[in-house]
């Protein structure tokens, strides 16, 4: 070897060590394997070390040395096993510079740093000093393999029992929320998602999949990927992909439809909370398409009194028998519409029409003919009421206490509406009557203000001509007596 290219060799092992590059001689991974350890095992199986990085990359030091002292010297850079916040920073090194995670080929991103420390994991831990959470809590310190390495801890057939060493322990969740369930692995092993991954199939969620990585964020930030507002765009992610789907066999206009919905509309359009998203319905880890017999629970915990009335109805036989689920047979499931009158009676649009009709379960058809003539006549007396109403108080008429009358036919409709899903003909001639009583007294309110403002306006007329009349009569007099005058009285 020539002396420019002993010169040039050892520039470039200067190079490498300052870079921890493990170079042709490591003598830290010399040393450790003669003292042995599961460290320097797992070492030799990690990503840094097929890289070509030293133990030096980590704990700094000068690893070209075989004199422990100086290999070990703090002049060198040597700073022992990081602790704290300090791990996170030595991953940082490279895993926050763009520019030497080129040197390594790499294309992983750079912000995981920035994400770990504005996500609920980078709050600081019960002893104040550090974040909750550092990288090593997850990817482990030595043996680090890519995420698509089935031996990486956060590999997705992995990743539920590496989040649950702490989620599934109550006593640290406790310092921390002590509103968080700590069962979130046992319910979702009972789920499609966990039973599928327990068999191991990678391609289905789990704990990153929804709630991301390095950028998990509290359920109640809006930007959380599991705010209410966001939760059907995350399961979209997969189950809007036709070609990601194919091999379970399921549809995947499931979003589509939703965001039509009545549902969806109210969540995603006018962001009302309290409206359902996919996890309402299905679940959270526990997450499973509702059975035929559990549907009607599922929508009963927010439509009660439409469960309860179906529960009693003749129906509930009926759907049990033919094994039909009870809400989604007659509602939909993802696309649920806004229940109009359309939906019930006889008529080819309406739903009833379906199993009823004039040879095929009379008693059912007669009853859905009638409760649809009930329901629109109510609602055609209510409008007429609602017309002669807005007209008295465009005249100028005193209409308050009539107009708050309204209020318990609208009700009444409200009523009628839920009390459909008793199909019982009887109870809901009952409540729709409520209403036609109500609109047919406002009508009257109305239709008599109407009368006497027509009643003052023909007064009015009638006075406005006797005083014109009265007034012309004194004009003309006070003429006369004023020509006689200007004749002298004579």
């Amino acid at each position: 070897m020539n002396r420019t290219t002993r010169i040039m060799f050892g520039l470039l092992m200067l190079a490498f060590s300052s870079a921890g590059f493990a170079g042709a001689d490591d003598k830290c991974l010399t040393c450790h394997e003669s003292i042995g350890g599961k460290a320097v095992d797992l070492f030799k199986r990690d990503v840094h070390h097929a890289k070509g990085i030293s133990c030096a990359g980590c704990h700094g030091g000068n690893a070209q040395s075989d004199d422990m002292e100086k290999a070990m010297d703090p002049k060198a850079g040597y700073i022992g096993v990081p602790k704290g916040d300090d791990i996170s920073r030595v991953c940082a090194k490279c895993h926050g510079d763009s520019g030497r995670m080129k040197q390594y080929s790499s294309h992983l991103p750079t912000n995981q740093i920035e994400n770990l420390r504005a996500s609920v994991h980078g709050k600081l831990s019960t002893n104040g000093k550090e974040r909750i959470v550092q990288c090593t809590t997850c990817h482990d310190a030595h043996g680090i393999v890519p995420v698509k390495n089935p031996g990486s801890p956060v590999y997705p057939l992995n990743i539920v029992k590496k989040c649950t060493q702490c989620h599934a322990n109550a006593a640290l969740m406790r310092t921390y929320n002590p509103s968080l369930p700590v069962d979130q692995l046992d319910k979702y092993r009972t789920s499609v998602h966990g039973m599928r991954n327990a068999k191991g199939d990678a391609k289905v969620a789990e704990c990153a999949s929804c709630h991301g990585s390095h950028d998990i964020l509290s359920v109640k930030d809006t930007k959380s990927s599991v705010y209410p507002t966001n939760i059907p765009s995350t399961c979209a992610h997969c189950h809007s992909k036709a070609e990601y789907m194919k091999e379970y066999k399921i549809p995947t206009d499931q979003f589509d439809k939703f965001s039509r919905s009545v549902h969806g509309v109210a969540l995603l359009q006018k962001h009302d909370l309290g409206a359902p998203a996919c996890n309402s319905c299905h679940g959270n880890h526990a997450a499973t398409p509702p059975g035929v017999q559990s549907v009607s629970k599922v929508c009963g915990t927010c439509h009660a009194l439409n469960a309860d009335l179906f529960s009693s109805s003749p129906h509930k036989k009926a759907f049990d028998d033919r094994k039909l689920p009870e809400c989604e047979t007659c509602h939909g499931n993802h696309e649920i519409i806004v229940a109009t009158n359309k939906l019930l009676g006889v008529t080819s649009e309406a739903v009833c029409s379906r199993c009823h009709n004039e040879s095929q379960n009379v008693k059912g058809f007669a009853t859905a003919k009638a409760m649809r003539g009930l329901i629109d006549s109510l609602e055609s007396r209510e409008k007429r009421a609602i017309a002669l109403v807005n007209e008295a108080e465009q005249k100028g008429m005193e209409i308050s206490e009539a107009k708050y009358k309204l209020r318990d036919a609208h009700q009444a409709r409200l009523e009628s509406r839920t009390m459909v899903h008793s199909f019982n003909e009887a109870r809901f001639q009952d409540v729709v009557n409520k209403g036609i009583v109500v609109s047919a007294s406002v009508s009257e309110e109305a239709t008599q203000a109407l009368d006497e403002y027509v009643f003052r306006r023909v007064g009015l007329g009638l006075a406005t001509l006797a005083i014109t009349v009265l007034a012309i009569s004194l004009y003309v007099y006070i003429r006369r007596l004023e020509r006689h005058q200007a004749m002298g009285g004579k």
